[in-house]
């Protein structure tokens, strides 16, 4: 259990850090989210590239090294460019 406190002209809170652990919010973004009859509070999901790299070996392993060439093609293939005029 917590109470708010006041840090400047807003409010906080104090989170144990068993919970801050178990919840997965330690060194990361927080979104809240009001609901009905409280706030939630949850780690925002990070999307930026800093993971692709681990991502896509977990995939080429998951895939057993097989790649998908028509994806690959599609990323790579550039035609679809020249109608553009910048």
């Amino acid at each position: 259990m917590t109470t708010l406190i006041k840090i400047g002209n807003s409010q906080g809170i104090r989170i144990p850090k068993p919970l801050i652990e178990q919840a997965h919010l330690e060194d990361v973004n927080l979104e809240l989210e009001v609901l009905e009859n409280g706030l939630l509070i949850k780690p925002v999901n990070n999307i930026s590239r800093e993971t692709w790299k681990e991502n896509i070996k977990k995939v080429i392993i998951e895939n057993k090294g097989l790649q998908d060439e028509a994806l690959l093609e599609d990323f790579l293939n550039d035609n679809d460019l020249e109608d553009w005029q910048w």
